[in-house]
């Protein structure tokens, strides 16, 4: 059984798939089990388009509504996406497999890959849109973490990053001014390994980074920016990087489709 109680596969007699009108399981939940299984197995891939609501219809028996409603679990899972006039399809997002003890490895930057490049590496085609970037007035709890004085400024940059030209990601990042003028940092593109390279630049050699990861419902900003189906939840990482005085050099602010991403944490056992 998985987890939402349904039989690990389909059964079916003389090309109807057989749902059980007497048991406690509503059947709408029970036809979305049964796509839910082949999407898991491979029966449905990505971009599949599903059966029509006729097609469903005449496969389980049942009517138009209660098909509605299967498919409208599904969809609320962010398994499924209706395209009007086209139907019904399995949703595609490739996974990132964020390695968070490597992901910010100096051999990156070396290389000149900034971290979500490296991460991404293999998976599909990154890419960044929506790209901000500008001094702004430091908010009190940014002068905090920075130990800057009223007034102060920071650099932020603010983009969306995609993966086969799916959105991701939307990411905030904080720099502060004294640290970012003249430099490439105040640039849309801030060259071969990004942000962190250019600090090292300036003689800020990155020492430590910490994290603090969580999990809510997006914003209807997020949830657009995103292109997340109803329901789809979002991982929150916030990331501080420090010098070797301690110092806090770059706060970033990340908000990630939930689906899309994996995350893996490698530390040793003391």
């Amino acid at each position: 059984m998985n987890d939402n109680g349904s039989a690990s596969r389909r059964v079916s007699v003389d090309g109807v798939h057989v749902v059980d009108k007497t048991a406690d399981r509503p059947v709408f939940k029970q036809i979305a089990d049964d796509l839910r299984i082949q999407i898991e197995l491979g029966s449905l891939a990505p971009g599949d388009r599903l059966p029509s609501e006729t097609q469903l219809m005449d496969l389980y028996r049942v009517a138009r509504m209660t098909v509605r409603q299967a498919l409208a679990s599904l969809k609320a899972e962010g398994l499924v996406i209706p395209e009007h006039g086209r139907g019904v399809f399995v949703r595609g997002r490739p996974v990132v497999r964020r390695i968070a003890s490597d992901r910010f490895a100096r051999r990156h930057r070396e290389a000149g890959q900034a971290a979500f490049i490296a991460e991404a590496e293999g998976v599909g085609a990154p890419s960044v849109d929506e790209l901000e970037v500008g001094h702004e007035s430091a908010t009190p709890e940014l002068r905090e973490i920075f130990a800057l004085p009223a007034r102060a400024r920071v650099l932020a940059r603010r983009r969306r990053y995609l993966l086969d030209g799916q959105p991701v990601e939307l990411a905030a990042s904080y720099v502060p001014s004294t640290l970012a003028k003249g430099t490439a940092i105040e640039q849309r593109h801030t060259g071969p390994g990004g942000i962190y390279a250019r600090l090292e630049e300036q003689g800020h050699t990155l020492a430590e980074f910490t994290e603090e990861v969580g999990a809510r419902m997006p914003s209807p900003e997020e949830r657009s920016r995103l292109r997340l189906p109803e329901g789809t939840p979002v991982l929150t990482v916030r990331r501080i990087a420090f010098d070797t005085n301690g110092v806090a050099v770059e706060l970033t602010d990340t908000v990630k489709a939930a689906p899309s991403y994996v995350l893996e944490y490698r530390f040793p056992a003391m």
